[in-house]
């Protein structure tokens, strides 16, 4: 480990990572676990082998050993539909619903691709979330190829809680983390922030790193929320390399080990370069060969920190390196330097070979946006005053987008998230954000055959069809005062037309006919559900009494009295 340290500096200063932490252990023995640089930057407070980081998608290998702890017991097999213990669970295609077992959980062959807008900073419960994925649509068949996927990871973690009867953070710490003594770590950046010993996130913006606030990934939990220190890494560590046995405590059976280290799905991608061969997924963790030497690893990222760990089993190598800065190589170039270093051969210039890759992105992004650029109409306005924009859109699956104008602003609030709307050409938008980071999304407004903004579009997931919210009724004609009053019958061309307030919503009744929902459109003005080009709307007199139906179909106009009640 000759020089390291200086390596690590060195490297933490070419690539502006604030702080930084690296554990090592190498048969059976930890043989490096210290911090550099700064927890706080502004404070001057450094980094040590305490101090917490949030290690982001590292934590799904804590989840799949969660499950193998439970189908060593008999309480889960890998291999049964999901189904078998959520009778709930449902998604968008119906044969991926009956047949998505615990393994294909956890291996990203779900079919579906992220969809992250979902889940990052919302509202939602981890049980409202599952009960929304049956409204996301998928872009690959089931068990098709590989696609990255934290949803299905929540689900899994959602799904050990109502196995064990308790919750997966409870059973991981049960399970996991009082086992190994891992004393400090803990499952959400609240905890964190309670304790002594914690570093800030960061981000780098146009060439200068500022501290950003905490992201609260609570809901998804499983897929990535546990913060952690190097110190209760290296553990981590010593526990897979000793077989699932940690002093003399067997935690987990080695059989289970060899399941999560043994390729499930291949990850497509090029050979980029020599040293490392193709890349395969296990259970929560990717498997690829470094130098000719079995590697085993995750990565880790979520607003303002970056985290690798790796294994060799066959070697008895463990690495962990933990960063306080969001997007950094740095975790992969000191990791593969390591373990140089541990095998004996010569180093490779990873640290040269990645700044030109990275280069190279920022070379591509920027084309993009100019591209993107080129495709804007100028000289456009939009088709309505701002205010026909305003009101709130709802997705099934995503939630509810509402767009507000202030000072002639128009804003888009999505998870609490509010985006700055920037008129683009036409009836669409630009959002704007910090959230954004220079990432390009239009939302796009859409008429109804009436010429009222109806819905709005965002590209929330780019390998599907942009998401569809379609615009919510004003809740005040929502309450069952005001809709009391169109009850009644109605003289429709000698029939009689009946409506009835049922589970508080409307439903016409015409003989003959079966029962038809009215889905409030605005004002008095219900549409007929399922019926395009179908609507009625309720006309009062002077003293605001329901005289009237105006039923308006393709063929026409009709009009319907109310009939006066004796």
């Amino acid at each position: 480990m000759e020089g390291l340290s200086d390596f690590i500096n060195e490297r933490m200063e070419e690539w502006k990572v604030p702080g930084l932490a690296v554990a090592i252990v190498h048969d059976s023995d930890i043989i490096f676990c210290e911090g550099f640089g700064f927890r706080d930057v502004e404070k001057g407070i450094k980094v040590t082998s305490k101090t917490l980081f949030a290690i982001g998608s590292c934590t799904k290998g804590f989840t799949t050993m969660a499950m193998g702890i439970l189908a060593e017991r008999g309480k889960l097999d890998w291999d049964k539909p999901v189904r078998h213990y959520l009778p709930t669970f449902k998604l968008y295609d119906a044969y991926a619903s009956e047949h998505m077992t615990l393994r294909d959980l956890v291996t990203h062959r779900s079919g579906l691709p992220r969809h992250d807008a979902i889940w990052y900073n919302t509202p939602f419960t981890r049980k409202e979330i599952v009960e929304r994925l049956q409204y996301l649509e998928p872009n690959h068949e089931f068990r098709s190829v590989f696609q990255y996927q934290n949803l299905m990871y929540m689900t899994a973690g959602y799904l050990v809680g109502e196995i064990a009867e308790s919750s997966w953070e409870e059973f991981v710490q049960q399970e996991i983390f009082n086992p190994l003594s891992m004393g400090d770590s803990n499952f959400s950046v609240v905890k964190s922030q309670d304790t002594e010993n914690f570093s800030l996130p960061y981000r780098e913006k146009d060439d200068v790193v500022k501290a950003i606030p905490f992201r609260n990934i609570d809901t998804i939990g499983p897929a990535g929320s546990i913060n952690s220190n190097v110190t209760d890494m290296a553990k981590w560590l010593l526990l897979h390399q000793n077989q699932g046995n940690y002093e003399d405590k067997q935690i987990i059976n080695p059989g289970i080990l060899t399941q999560m280290y043994t390729p499930q799905i291949v990850m497509p991608s090029s050979l980029k370069y020599p040293e490392i061969w193709h890349s395969s997924y296990g259970l929560g963790w990717m498997l690829t060969a470094y130098r000719g030497h079995n590697h085993v690893e995750h990565g880790g990222g979520i607003d303002g920190f970056s985290a690798l760990t790796t294994l060799m089993p066959q070697d008895k190598i463990g690495v962990v390196v933990l960063t306080n800065l969001e997007r950094t190589p740095l975790p992969s170039i000191i990791t593969y330097h390591i373990c140089d270093r541990l095998l004996g051969l010569d180093e490779v210039p990873w640290n040269e070979r990645i700044k030109s890759k990275v280069e190279e992105a920022k070379q591509a992004a920027e084309q993009g946006k100019q591209n993107t650029e080129a495709q804007r109409k100028t000289g456009t306005q939009p088709s309505h005053p701002l205010e026909d924009y305003t009101g709130d859109f709802e997705h099934p699956g995503y939630g509810i987008v509402s767009i507000a104008l202030k000072d002639q602003q128009l804003t888009a609030t999505h998870n609490s998230i509010v985006y700055e709307l920037k008129h683009y050409h036409y009836d669409s938008f630009e959002l704007l954000s910090e959230m954004l980071e220079g990432n390009f999304e239009l939302l796009s407004f859409f008429n109804d055959p009436k010429g009222n903004i109806q819905r709005l579009s965002i590209p929330l997931e780019p390998k599907v069809k942009d998401i569809v919210f379609e615009r919510m009724p004003d809740q005040s004609i929502l309450t069952t005062s005001f809709m009391e009053k169109f009850v009644g019958e109605y003289d429709f061309s000698g029939q009689s037309l009946t409506i009835l307030l049922k589970d508080n919503k409307l439903v016409a009744l015409l003989a003959g006919q079966p029962e038809i929902e009215l889905v409030p459109y605005q004002g008095t003005e219900f549409n007929l559900k399922d019926l395009s080009g179908f609507s009625i709307n309720f006309t009062t007199d002077n003293g605001g009494v329901v005289t009237q139906a105006v039923i308006t179909q393709p063929n026409g106009v009709f009009t319907a009295n109310k009939k006066v009640s004796t």
